[in-house]
């Protein structure tokens, strides 16, 4: 914990340090972006110096939530060095003294307002820099990803993007199989009062404040569609611009999953980096204009697809995956990531009052039929740890470590697998297939994957996924078929993979009522499975 700390400590020091030395590379200029409905969109403009007079290809990035113009400031500078006019907007009720200041607007989640703006900046660029009309990209993270994605929807002049720690669906993001994700939903409402709250964040931050998370997820659902970048993925694909993706494994606020199915869908040029880490953290440094590897990727591909330099970033295996020690494996696809699949049987648990740490089987042998029960609603040791702060360590190669034995089977089902005889990796997207009885109508399972040491019983989290069930008929067995969020994790030989299934988890708004009993169960005509891909 000290040395996480100490990290930290560094990293945020570097980061407020480097924005005004960042800043004194290429002077940029401020600018006020007016909107079409009589706001102003605050902005940094960077140009290329010593270049000739033009033109140049341009890069608009609009800001993360929470955030300014100031957060690209060292992208833009760098990307300015290279020959880009860079366009960095706060985007709509975001940027300093935004709370207090009329002109900015306010925060719409992404409405059709800021979507407009993404055009507006676009537009205020051609009339005022010598940046070529043919060669416009846009780029940004988070908040400012998913703007990306949806102005590239709306507006065909854009040619290339590189979105970050994006979002493609909120509702899965944020409300993963009907399971809010707490922790996430209040970091961001927390964020909104950086700016200035419009109607939509005003209602979803009352409901946060009574602690009511699957309130705040309603005050959505009727208008997120069109803020969803899938819901109009056929829009980009007629557009065709070339789509650059990279997001985190671990991330808290936008799961891996959405940004797998977003980019299946997409038939244009594509390139999509996973890395481990949490929301923004593993491009952060490339925003503050440091060498970053998802930033050197997204410069080769702004190179490419605006510049038309043949750098054979075309060529290259377009899914590019990091594992927790840090090197790469390329694939040609997700079928790819997905091949070498393994299914093991779940077998039978078997907990009793004298076999309090009882482990059922993943094996590729027959399980039998077999009925484990339990009380639910109550947490045991496994968990997802907290929001950004156990993805960062995990990047750090400290991931959330669980000791097995610890973990109270009369509230929770363990099961673990062979000891692996070599090194494997397991990537993408792991499957679990279980029966379920509750007794009561609603219900919350949290499923947790772990890379254990078989001599002290020490698991490291690799992957997890809560599933709810809001209208049950208690007593009456319901298949569940959960997709664990994807991966890409070294296994070392001696090691053995772990699956844990509980009904609590802090980071979530679970379901589950304290003390509720429930059981899972297997048998022939509705096996208990887990499938993994290993390569």
């Amino acid at each position: 914990m000290r040395k996480l700390k100490s990290l930290l400590a560094i990293l945020l020091l570097a980061t407020f340090a480097a924005m005004p030395a960042a800043a004194q590379n290429l002077p940029g200029s401020l600018h006020a972006i007016p909107t079409s409905d009589g706001y102003q969109l605050n902005a940094y403009v960077s140009v290329p110096t010593g270049q000739g007079k033009g033109p140049f290809p341009v890069i608009v990035m609009p800001s993360s939530w929470g955030l300014g113009y100031i957060e690209y400031i060292g992208a833009a500078n760098t990307w300015a060095s290279d020959g880009y006019i860079v366009v960095s907007y706060a985007s709509r009720g975001f940027g300093l003294t935004c709370s207090v200041t009329p002109s900015c607007g306010s925060i719409d989640i992404a409405g059709p307002a800021t979507v407009n703006d993404v055009s507006t900046v676009i537009d205020w660029a051609l009339a005022n820099t010598p940046a070529d009309p043919n060669a416009i990209g846009i780029s940004g993270i988070s908040y400012g990803g998913g703007t990306s994605l949806l102005g590239a929807e709306h507006d065909p002049r854009i040619k290339a993007v590189a979105a970050m720690s994006t979002w493609a669906d909120l509702q899965a993001s944020l409300d993963a199989n009907q399971t809010p994700s707490a922790q996430g939903i209040g970091l961001l409402s927390v964020a909104s009062y950086l700016g200035k709250p419009g109607p939509l964040m005003q209602q979803v931050n009352q409901s946060v404040a009574g602690l009511d998370f699957y309130g705040a997820v309603q005050d959505l659902l009727p208008v997120v569609a069109p803020r969803n970048p899938i819901t109009e993925v056929a829009q980009i694909n007629q557009n065709h611009p070339a789509v650059f993706l990279a997001n985190a494994f671990e991330d808290s606020l936008f799961v891996p999953s959405q940004v797998v199915n977003f980019y299946n869908q997409l038939s244009v040029p594509k390139y999509l980096m996973f890395s481990h880490g949490d929301h923004a953290t593993a491009e952060l440094t490339g925003a503050l204009g440091f060498p970053n590897e998802v930033y050197t990727a997204a410069t080769a591909w702004f190179d490419h697809y605006l510049k038309g330099i043949d750098n054979g970033i075309d060529r290259q295996a377009p899914i590019q995956l990091q594992t927790q020690g840090g090197s790469w494996n390329s694939y040609a696809d997700w079928n790819a990531v997905q091949a070498n699949a393994v299914t093991y049987n779940l077998g039978n648990p078997s907990f009793g009052l004298f076999n309090p740490t009882s482990t059922g089987s993943l094996s590729s042998g027959n399980a039998g039929s077999w009925q484990y029960s339990f009380v639910g609603g109550i947490p045991t040791v496994a968990n997802s740890g907290l929001v950004l702060v156990n993805g960062i360590a995990t990047q750090l190669d400290l991931p959330l470590t669980v000791s097995l034995p610890l973990i109270a089977r009369a509230n929770a089902a363990v099961w673990t697998g062979p000891v692996l005889g070599k090194s494997q990796t397991l990537a993408g997207l792991s499957n679990l297939r279980i029966t379920v009885t509750p007794s009561s109508s609603q219900l919350s399972l949290y499923a947790y994957l772990y890379d254990v040491d078989p001599l002290s019983g020490l698991g490291q989290l690799i992957s997890w996924k809560p599933y709810t069930v809001l209208n049950a008929t208690p007593g009456t067995p319901q298949a569940v078929n959960l997709q664990l969020e994807a991966t890409d994790w070294q296994l070392q030989a001696g090691r053995q993979l772990a699956l844990v299934i509980g009904t609590v988890d802090l980071r979530y708004a679970g379901a589950t009522p304290p003390g509720s009993p429930l059981s899972f169960s297997s048998s022939s005509a509705a096996p208990s499975t887990l499938t993994v891909s290993l390569h």
